[in-house]
């Protein structure tokens, strides 16, 4: 068990489709264990396995209290909705509205294969559901409206992590002709 290091906004795992677990072996639980204690460390409320540059179905969360994970999951979500802020450990520090399922009926695995339901609201339901999007290449800032995602943009740019803004960097040639063809 260890605390790994998270990928940030612009790591092309991000964007990128997890594969489903097939084998439930001691290698996924050390996965589960490292996400909990990576999750744990940052703080955070849940951590995907892509976040931790692990392409597969996986990831846990800590809400109210309760500590969990799911493997493999499939949603139901409610017709009932919330808005309110949400964030992302893979882009630090900033916060927006965002609109999820009021409440989610979660479907999936713990890491010995056992077949789970997770039924939450609120919270849990914003998080389940966060954490499953990480899981299908989807950030939170996908799902904002126009306006809030120009915002985010924006504030991920300017962000002090972030590789996106800043002045273009000159490189030179380490070629005697500096790059020029004689």
């Amino acid at each position: 068990m260890s605390v790994q290091p998270i990928r940030l906004f612009g790591d092309p795992v991000l964007t990128s489709k997890a594969e489903p677990v097939v084998d439930f072996d001691a290698e996924l639980r050390r996965l589960v264990a490292d996400l909990t204690d990576t999750m744990q460390a940052a703080p955070g409320s849940g951590l995907a396995a892509p976040q931790i540059g692990v392409g597969l179905r996986v990831f846990t969360w800590h809400i109210e209290g309760e500590l969990g994970h799911l493997i493999n999951p499939v949603l139901t979500l409610s017709e009932d909705d919330q808005f309110g802020p949400e964030g992302c450990l893979s882009i630090p520090g900033l916060n927006f509205d965002c609109r999820r399922a009021e409440s989610v009926i979660a479907k999936g695995f713990n890491m010995y294969g056992d077949p789970v339901v997770i039924e939450g609201s609120d919270l849990l339901a914003r998080c389940i559901q966060h954490e499953t999007d990480h899981l299908d290449g989807i950030l939170f800032i996908d799902r904002l409206d126009t306006e809030t995602r120009k915002q985010a943009m924006k504030a991920i740019r300017e962000a002090d992590w972030s590789g996106l803004g800043g002045p273009p960097q000159v490189k030179l040639s380490p070629h005697p002709t500096n790059g020029f063809g004689l």
